[in-house]
């Protein structure tokens, strides 16, 4: 096969692939159907947008951040979903006699086929659009539309490339389940942008554009806004950048492909040594209390460091909790009370213990043949929990009040939240063992088919039940605060509501233990469902 024959075949295949993957079933191709369309539209509606915006006095800014965004975007979008695309992986051509320039040419054009190269395309012809005056403009815009997507594919190729061996692992798929934390944070940021740049307008967004206009492949529209300022030295300057940016990732590019396709591949190897070095390990161990109790936190623990949807639900739980308290304090609409969604959050954790274990559970629950065993199993699984919450709630309510200045408030800030806190896992506790679900190994499901229900009451239902068992504690709050003389004693909730924490966690606790021990083969049959 000669070097100019391979470009054709390669966007052959591609569409080869697409066509193929969409006769597996009908539900994917429905599925693939409905999302083109979904994207499609989202597209149009944001290129009539940006059109709309033409003559703005900052939509220069706008659509600079725009293509930060797109080109950020792609270098992640590899990351999260490697089967997005099964030519990401290069290691499939390693038998074929191909040289590294025209496998780049080819892979690079037969990544222009696809819904995302054409909603990328829309975004910046409604970016060149907006902000091209003149015909000059609009002839440096049909360039730097042509190389910011070229910088967007090969920006996600490279970092393909580079990162292949991780993608192509469990581990690498695994890493797919933490895009649930990014889509959360940045619908949270998203939000708080949204409600500033209402207020203030599209003019709190120039000192971030003056910054992005030199970052590739935002320089390219930036160019297109130079040149209809008659600055054709900037232009040229910013297009020169992107040109490089582009230059630079296909080197960097063809240099990952040369060395995956001529090298052997010896992850496993330190794979295994670095998994015999973490079981020679003991170091957690020997921070952690003697016997039973010490053995069930540090496998809490490993869960949470180890297993991809614990991981994901923890950072999850610990981004959010700190964005929303933080955030509203920064934009100065929020309360010292927001710093309880950080112990809410976490709280949640201690929900369906034994459904995180999955078919595991069944060796923890040989080890459990009385309600005293249950007791302590239970009871170390919050002792881990709290090894986090504890400090972290604290931290958040400390940098709320901080950015608020409200000091006064911080020790009922912090009772509250201990309170809340030692509501959710006597709360959680119980639940765990009235209604546990399976959580699926696979996918993206945190729930078997069937358990939905009993995910709800568990959940749900669970924090229902905290809620109303800090009604005492926020009732007491109230009251200092509307009294005439409580403003002097507003220190106490600090101790009342850790108090009341510990003696609702120890109830809980001591109420969810008989359940346990008295349920275990339904709490096994329930939480191996998956």
């Amino acid at each position: 096969m000669s070097d100019s024959t391979i470009t054709p075949v390669f966007v052959r295949l591609k569409l080869s692939l697409l066509r193929n993957g969409l006769r597996q079933s009908g539900g994917r191709k429905a599925a693939y159907i409905a999302s083109a369309v979904f994207a499609l539209l989202f597209a149009a509606l944001q290129l009539i947008g940006l059109i709309a915006l033409r003559g703005h006095a900052h939509v220069e800014s706008l659509v600079v951040l725009v293509a930060a965004v797109l080109g950020l975007g792609w270098a992640v979008m590899p990351l999260f979903f490697p089967s997005g695309d099964e030519t990401l992986d290069p290691t499939r051509l390693v038998m074929l006699p191909l040289r590294p320039r025209p496998l780049v040419q080819a892979l690079l054009t037969a990544s222009l086929v696809g819904i995302g190269p054409l909603f990328t395309l829309c975004l910046l012809i409604g970016s060149v659009v907006a902000v091209a005056r003149g015909g000059a403009a609009f002839a440096v815009g049909v360039v730097a539309v042509a190389l910011a997507l070229l910088v967007c594919v090969a920006l996600a190729r490279a970092v393909a490339a580079a990162n292949v061996r991780l993608l192509t692992s469990r581990k690498g798929r695994d890493l797919a389940v933490l895009s649930g934390l990014v889509i959360a944070i940045g619908a949270q940021v998203v939000n708080f942008g949204a409600q500033r740049l209402g207020a203030s307008g599209l003019g709190e967004l120039d000192p971030a554009a003056d910054v992005l206009q030199w970052v590739p492949p935002a320089s390219a529209i930036a160019a297109v806004h130079a040149v209809g300022e008659g600055s054709y030295g900037l232009a040229a300057a910013q297009l020169a950048l992107t040109a490089g940016a582009l230059a630079a990732l296909l080197a960097v590019w063809s240099r990952h492909l040369t060395r995956l396709m001529t090298s052997p591949d010896g992850s496993t190897l330190p794979a295994a040594e670095s998994a015999a070095r973490q079981r020679t390990s003991t170091g957690l161990g020997r921070l952690l209390p003697a016997g039973r109790t010490g053995t069930v936190m540090e496998r809490s623990l490993r869960y949470v460091w180890r297993d991809p949807k614990t991981k994901a639900a923890w950072v999850t739980s610990l981004a959010i909790g700190l964005i929303v308290p933080v955030f509203n304090a920064w934009q100065g609409t929020g309360s010292v009370y927001f710093a309880c969604f950080a112990a809410g959050m976490l709280g949640i954790q201690m929900y369906n213990q034994f459904g995180q274990d999955t078919s595991a559970f069944w060796m923890v629950a040989m080890t459990i043949s009385s309600t005293r065993d249950a007791y302590v199993e239970l009871r170390a699984r919050a002792l881990a929990l709290l090894l986090i919450t504890l400090p972290y709630a604290t931290l958040v309510t400390v940098v709320t009040t901080a950015m608020l200045g409200d000091w006064r408030r911080l020790p009922e800030a912090l009772g509250l939240s201990f309170a809340l806190l030692g509501a959710m896992l006597a709360t959680g506790a119980w639940t765990s063992a009235r209604f546990p679900y399976s959580i699926p190994q696979e996918g993206y499901k945190n729930v078997a088919p069937g358990q939905t229900g009993l995910a709800w009451i568990s959940i749900f239902g669970g924090m229902i039940a905290a809620a109303v068992l800090c009604a005492p504690v926020i009732a007491l709050t109230i009251w200092l605060n509307v009294s005439a003389e409580g403003d002097d004693w507003t220190w106490l909730l600090l101790p009342v509501g850790t108090a009341y924490a510990a003696a609702l966690t120890a109830v809980g606790l001591r109420l969810a233990a008989p359940q346990t021990a008295r349920r275990l083969p339904e709490i096994l049959t329930a939480v191996s469902k998956g």
